[in-house]
């Protein structure tokens, strides 16, 4: 059960027996019961032998990490979601929920390295890329990488930081290299980002720009556990714990290599035309939207197509559904889109118009 902060509308009210459901009153119900859990709402077929490595490796790393991780089910299945579809993750919570531990966990679960940047208001770019740094035995500049050359790097409360070093970011999650001195050094795959920002802080703060925004595949919004997740949480640390033991416990299920060719297999599933549509549909009318000011990018339907395959693969499909689609679109669109000043008045929320246009749109018949 996720604990997103965010709670799905309920599906309008259902007609008379006698009356036929419309394909509208279908997406209404998919999008009310969206879960983040590992098995997929109805899903009855086997799965696909071409996406079965796939899936059991997803079930692997949950598994393994669900032994130091308490409940985030949104953001546990998004991240991965993201890290085999080659995106990024934004992260919107209060301090003390986990997500330098989960990030951790994660590194070591997946056999990759992780690193931490905590951006401040004076933190420069090239305390992120790295600078040359010359050496006076050779008398030659050698450059010297920076905290962002690793594999899961945590961006921690990066709205603290000035645009130039938010823009040195920019390069980096897109292109998965660092220019300095008109030199490319190439990263390491897989590369993941997973910045975060504190909703309640605004002093000292900088918004990032819509540039910036729109890279990020995913916004998760990360609410406090329910009672029983809390409580699990706190049996854990009833004796005094050294988490770097527990930290050092977590199997290694895979590595990077197994993870970049199953990112290769993801990308292989079968996108019926339709689901296409559906996609494009969907994108598209959030520009025409009343309640938004600004609609969502191009790149916008790339991450729910790219995401609804990955989800597909770790449901043990070959093939995407609209379902996949509905269970992503929030994460996927609430940061690319903003209110009108009208819509902010009345205290409509980006989520809650973003179910009634999905609500709104036709589901294709695969």
């Amino acid at each position: 059960m996720s604990t997103g902060s965010e709670d799905f509308a309920s599906p309008a009210p259902a007609a008379a027996p006698q009356s036929p459901v419309s394909e509208n009153d279908v997406a209404g119900a998919a999008l009310a019961e969206t879960s983040w859990s590992a098995e997929s709402p109805g899903e009855t077929s086997p799965p696909a032998e071409s996406t079965s490595g796939v899936r059991r490796l997803f079930e692997r790393i949950t598994t393994e990490l669900r032994k130091i991780y308490v409940g985030q089910d949104e953001l546990v299945t998004a991240t991965l979601v993201a890290l085999f579809s080659q995106g990024h993750v934004l992260i919107e919570s209060v301090p003390g929920l986990g997500k330098t531990l989960f990030v951790r966990a994660l590194g070591r679960v997946l056999g990759c390295k992780f690193g931490r940047i905590q951006f401040t208001a004076d933190l420069m770019p090239s305390d992120i890329t790295g600078s040359p740094i010359f050496d006076m035995k050779s008398q030659e500049f050698h450059f010297r990488p920076g905290p962002v050359f690793t594999q899961l790097l945590l961006a921690d409360e990066i709205n603290r930081s000035p645009a130039k070093t938010h823009a040195a970011l920019l390069e980096i999650m897109q292109e998965y290299r660092v220019t300095v001195e008109r030199v490319s050094h190439k990263l390491e795959r897989p590369f993941l980002v997973l910045a975060t920002q504190n909703p309640i802080e605004s002093e000292g703060t900088y918004n990032l720009p819509e540039a910036q925004l729109d890279r990020f595949m995913f916004k998760i919004l990360v609410d406090y556990p329910s009672t029983d997740e809390e409580a699990d949480i706190l049996k854990m640390h009833r004796q005094e714990v050294d988490f770097d033991e527990r930290l050092n416990e977590l199997q290694t299920v895979t590595n990077p290599e197994e993870i970049v060719s199953a990112t290769r297999q993801c990308s292989q599933l079968h996108l019926d035309d339709k689901l296409i549509g559906y996609i494009n549909t969907l994108v598209r009318l959030t520009r025409q939207w009343p309640q938004f000011h600004l609609g969502a990018s191009p790149r916008g339907g790339i991450s729910l197509l790219h995401g609804a395959r990955t989800l597909a693969a770790f449901l043990g499909r070959d093939y995407a559904v609209p379902d996949d689609v509905v269970q992503i679109a929030l994460p996927a669109l609430r940061h690319r889109v903003s209110l009108t000043p009208e819509a902010e008045v009345e205290g409509r929320r980006v989520d809650e118009l973003l179910e009634e246009l999905i609500r709104s749109v036709e589901v294709p018949r695969l």
